[in-house]
């Protein structure tokens, strides 16, 4: 591991590093490396950009990429070059100012490169592990910008272009002024370990593609023609500030994406450049805490953000190679703003683009239906998910990029019947494991430098888990994870009430379910000393879907116990909970709240079973309750479908179809003035287009078997593919004349059942059609 002269824990820091070596001509060299840094390092190979990373650490693992960097060598001189930017001392943790909240970082910073040059039959010419024969350069001119809007990425950056060369990445560079590295980090001895606990990369490296802004939307102090020569590759014209001029432009990406921006200039010695990056135009009232969102399309408003600040070093002349900017870390926007302010030398803007970036998802499922408005759901569902996975699953891209258990359970969902990776699954469900307290509850976000517990959402796990088995069918995962989950369900037996139900929480956890208007923290606030009946609820549903992945891997009785335990917390919530009056659960204990949350809870945990069941739902939907808001629709769904009500999912999609009218690229966090405009776990069709519209489940875990089950509602026509872990599924129905249609294929020696409208059954494989009246 190499680190620089000094390290100061409390600020960022942006080192460069180099490494030359030579290949004399007629060799046929290989090179792999594997590299990692704390926090977060740009490797370049002889002046081209080789990859990113490393892949978001948590305390317990830290990991390592392996890069193949053979294509990029040449005869002669070449150098690795890697930028390290480390961000500040995790604890105290400073929201803010801090860097991303899901980067966790030791107390220490520093690189590690390992790989050797080798001949065509694998001797070795050099060996290039980080010693002190690398040489490395602090850039004293970058600066971090703290921001309050976006304090969970914990601030912007501002940064001196001269303050660093601009060609150190490429080998004619001449590095004798830098200094030596410092090594540091040896391995030690008697078991004690080092602040880094390295594992490979557990899923693939994000892509990165070229993209240009596709038009400009708003100028200040120049035309719209001027600006537009700068959105063409190639480029069509640059625009010539005069020294004290200045001018703005705001840029549309077409829709809201991720990427890395960069802006290339020529001369301009001491001009300012500020990039502000927004999800969309707000009403020209609208204030950080106070937002007020409409059509996201309407230029009449304004772009409400922080800058990335860039000081021009200005040094080239034209004909010379440009000078180039771009923030450290990718960001978020569907518009920028970019404010140019000349210094006393003329400035030539040459191009200002992006590299789109993210988690390189291999969309292959589809959905096609008689509801245009169902399809663009579809549509605004997979970019929504596109956006939200980039090292991990995360809430939010721009406000966040935290992976919490709740969003996260959804998005996995979404990610098995979109393409069936179970790469990012496997991660997710490893890093909260690796989130585990003492007391077996698991963190509510991970990784995360500040930890956060909310009970409700440990339960989540235990969904991912079933859920996992479920669409791959891999049980022995299972059985690697079995006793954390006894840990995490004795957690909650362990604060069960003399009444049976679990106790209050909230005197140390946060108490949160959803954001329900009335509820300013996710939970009525008298849960502060009542327990939460919802909270006992998921408790008992959760032992259930225990219970049943304990019986599959072999631990009978424990699953027996299960089982008992979720009988008896159903027992006590039906005494306590239950309104004679109302004929619905009541929220808390002796009071008259109630919610259509426990009662989704009350079918899904088993309180509440057949025509009982069914009428409860039934109620929720009609009595004036606390509604659910959107990611907890998709329980709801499941609900409705657990007890019959197929047909009440139609009207749930109106709450998405408001999104139509708000010029939105991707899905928001909630309906009406959302701080997020994008945020995945509003993604539900994604899961429940394929599994109600087209009614394609697995009947055994891992499509090892399959159901087919289409629910028609007020549509006349459905059709779509689903990737699964056995091959693809495709459905196609049509309601024509009073009869209804359905062809469906297969993967090959899978059976398969399909459910007709008149409820009949057939079994088949590879292919069938089906033709049934309905009346």
């Amino acid at each position: 591991m190499l680190q620089p002269e000094s390290n100061v824990a409390h600020e960022h820091i942006l080192v460069y590093f180099r490494r030359t070596f030579f290949i004399a001509d007629g060799e046929k060299p290989s090179l792999k490396l594997d590299v990692t840094a704390d926090s977060r390092y740009q490797l370049y190979v002889n002046g081209q950009r080789a990859e990113v990373g490393p892949c978001k650490p948590t305390r317990q693992a830290q990991y390592y990429d392996s890069v193949e960097v053979t294509p990029f060598l040449r005869t002669g001189t070449n150098v690795l070059a890697v930028k390290v930017l480390r961000y500040p001392s995790s604890e105290p943790f400073q929201y803010g100012e801090g860097g991303p909240t899901s980067v966790w970082r030791s107390q220490s910073a520093g690189l590690l490169v390992e790989g050797s040059v080798c001949n065509e039959e694998g001797d070795l010419l050099e060996s290039l592990d980080t010693d002190s024969s690398w040489k490395v350069f602090r850039h004293k001119g970058y600066h971090n910008r703290p921001s309050s809007l976006i304090m969970w990425m914990g601030g912007l950056e501002e940064v001196d272009g001269s303050g660093a060369p601009s060609d150190w990445t490429k080998p004619e560079f001449d590095d004798h002024s830098w200094s030596a590295a410092c090594e540091f980090a040896e391995t030690r001895g008697y078991g004690l370990l080092n602040p880094w606990q390295l594992l490979p990369r557990p899923i693939p490296f994000l892509y990165e593609e070229e993209r240009n802004f596709v038009a400009v939307t708003r100028v200040e102090q120049i035309e719209i023609p001027q600006a537009e020569g700068l959105l063409h590759s190639p480029v069509k014209g640059s625009l010539f500030l005069q020294p004290g001029q200045s001018i703005a432009m705001e840029l549309d990406a077409g829709e809201l994406t991720t990427g890395y921006l960069y802006i290339s200039v020529h001369g301009g010695r001491g001009s300012e450049i500020r990039l502000l990056c927004a999800e969309g135009y707000e009403a020209q009232e609208s204030q950080e805490r106070n937002r007020i969102k409409g059509n996201r399309e309407d230029t009449s408003g304004k772009l409400l953000g922080d800058y990335d600040v860039y000081h021009v070093a200005g040094t080239g002349e034209a004909g010379d190679e440009a000078e180039h900017y771009e923030p450290f870390w990718f960001r978020t926007f569907r518009y920028v703003r970019v404010e140019i302010e000349a210094g006393n030398e003329p400035l030539e803007l040459i191009s200002i683009a992006y590299r789109e970036t993210g988690y390189p998802l291999d969309v292959q499922s589809t959905f096609h239906s008689s509801d245009a408005g169902l399809n663009k759901l579809w549509d605004l569902s997979v970019r929504t998910l596109r956006r939200c996975m980039h090292e991990t699953y995360e809430d939010c891209p721009y406000y966040e990029q935290l992976q919490y258990t709740m969003d996260s359970r959804l998005m996995m969902l979404y990610t098995y019947y979109v393409s069936a990776d179970e790469r990012m699954p496997r991660r997710t469900i490893a890093d909260f494991y690796q989130s585990r307290m003492p007391s077996g509850l698991l963190q509510s976000r991970y990784p995360s430098t500040d930890p956060q517990v909310i009970p409700s959402f440990s339960l989540y796990w235990i969904d991912m888990l079933a859920e996992y088995y479920k669409h791959t069918g891999d049980w022995k995962l299972i059985i690697r994870y079995r006793p954390a989950m006894l840990e995490l369900l004795n957690w909650f037996n362990d604060r069960l009430t003399a009444e049976g139900i679990v106790g209050v929480t909230s005197n140390r956890y946060w108490t949160y379910f959803d954001w329900v208007n009335d509820w300013p923290m996710g939970s009525p606030p008298e849960s502060a000393e009542h327990p939460m009946i919802l909270l006992s609820l998921m408790y008992a549903a959760a032992l259930r879907k225990s219970s049943t992945l304990f019986r599959v891997t072999g631990w009978r009785e424990v699953a027996g116990e299960l089982e008992m335990r979720a009988e008896s917390i159903c027992k006590a919530v039906n005494k306590l909970a239950w309104s004679e009056e109302k004929q619905l659960y009541r929220e808390l204990p002796g009071t008259e709240i109630y919610s259509q949350h426990s009662q989704i809870m009350a079918v899904l945990a088993g309180a509440i079973t057949g025509a009982d069941a069914r009428g409860l739902l039934q109620r929720a939907l009609r009595e004036p309750i606390h509604r659910v808001t959107l990611p907890f629709t998709y329980l709801l769904m499941q609900a409705l479908k657990q007890v019959g009500l197929h047909e009440e999912l139609f009207g749930l999609w109106d709450r998405w179809r408001i999104f139509e009218q708000q010029g939105l690229s991707t899905l928001p966090e909630t309906e009406v003035n959302s701080r997020s405009d994008c945020h995945a776990w509003s993604a539900v069709p994604l899961a429940e287009f394929p599994a109600s519209l087209l009614g394609i489940t697995p009947a055994e875990p891992g499509y090892a078997a399959i159901r087919i089950a289409p629910v028609i509602g007020n549509l006349t026509s459905a059709s779509g593919s689903v990737i699964t872990v056995q091959g693809i599924v495709h459905v196609e129905w049509k309601l024509e004349a009073g009869e209804f249609k359905i062809i469906a294929r297969t993967p090959d020696s899978v059976p398969a059942v399909i459910v007709l409208p008149d409820g009949s059954e057939y079994s088949f494989r590879n292919k069938a059609t089906f033709t049934v009246a309905i009346n």
